[in-house]
């Protein structure tokens, strides 16, 4: 599967073109391939995991031991050791963005409710687990959530607010009635989201996107806004934006920029405790690290 992705990836970004797809092939390493595949395809993993096991948690629980054979779903979340579903939780904690962190917690509430079932605490002590939960919850998001509404991000403080409410009734059987229904409908929606979520892993570039100005005999510099494919010592061959193969003398190469793609671009202006809501865990501690630099003007520029 990882090779199939992989080669699709490089088909896609070649525009369908035999021989450019052969270049890219002959020039682009297996470690390009699998450190691009991992950091775009862990997010779809994780999520449709984590997806089947909350669902197959509330199906398991809901089916209990009745002697018709249970949902598939729950057959898998029955099978699945803690280790892993512990690890899987782990994954996704940091590599989700943070935005959709609030989901997660649904989702361990529902696939670790057996769990926590056994516990068997009084309730005055999970009601004072849960607002304790809460009003720290609360503290954490109440700034991002205030300058969400105000800014009329409406669908990020649904995000932030509404998860944390479900999590509370999550957890319990479904009636009788529902069950079979349920368990249809959630393989083929799973299955969907999967095949649509899908596409942008496939679409996802291999490459590095740069901007290489390149020096003229007319004097003017020209901007060539393409990913790198290689270079050597006396040409660089870069897959154009546009379109095309271009191979460019290194003596007239004056710069070279490195640059994000479209779907690096934030979309929101919000901040959790100053780590940007769209960062991962990983990515927000990497910032910490080495802070990301301005995007250069020449990275705005079409060509």
């Amino acid at each position: 599967m990882p090779a199939v992705f992989s080669v699709m990836r490089l088909w896609v970004e070649a525009g369908g073109e035999l021989q450019t797809t052969l270049l890219l092939v002959a020039n682009v390493g297996p470690i390009n391939l699998m450190a691009a595949l991992f950091t775009t395809a862990t997010r779809l993993v994780t999520t449709g995991l984590v997806a089947v096991f909350a669902l197959g948690a509330v199906l398991a629980v809901s089916t209990g031991d009745r002697p018709r054979r249970p949902p598939l779903f729950a057959r898998w979340y029955v099978m699945a050791p803690p280790w892993f579903l512990a690890g899987l939780f782990a994954i996704a904690l940091a590599t989700w963005q943070i935005i959709y962190l609030p989901l997660l917690v649904v989702a361990a509430v529902a696939v670790f409710q057996r769990e926590l079932a056994m516990l068997e605490w009084p309730r005055r002590r999970w009601a004072a687990t849960v607002g304790v939960a809460l009003a720290g919850y609360g503290w954490l998001v109440a700034p991002t959530v205030q300058q969400a509404w105000r800014t009329g991000e409406l669908f990020a403080v649904a995000l932030l607010v509404v998860p944390p409410v479900l999590a509370l009734g999550v957890s319990g059987p479904l009636p009788g009635w529902l069950v079979r229904p349920a368990a249809a409908l959630a393989q083929l929606g799973i299955a969907v989201v999967l095949l649509v979520a899908a596409v942008p892993v496939v679409l996802t570039p291999v490459l590095p996107m740069t901007v290489t100005t390149v020096a003229t005999p007319a004097g003017v510099p020209e901007e060539v806004r393409g990913h790198v494919i290689s270079t050597d010592d006396v040409n660089t061959v870069i897959l154009q934006e546009r379109g095309g193969v271009r191979y460019i003398d290194n003596d007239a190469i004056e710069a070279r920029v490195l640059c994000p793609t479209a779907e690096e671009l934030v979309r929101y202006r919000l901040w959790v405790r100053e780590f940007h809501v769209e960062d991962s865990l990983l990515g927000a501690l990497g910032r910490r690290v080495r802070p990301m630099a301005p995007v250069s003007a020449v990275c705005r520029i079409p060509t």
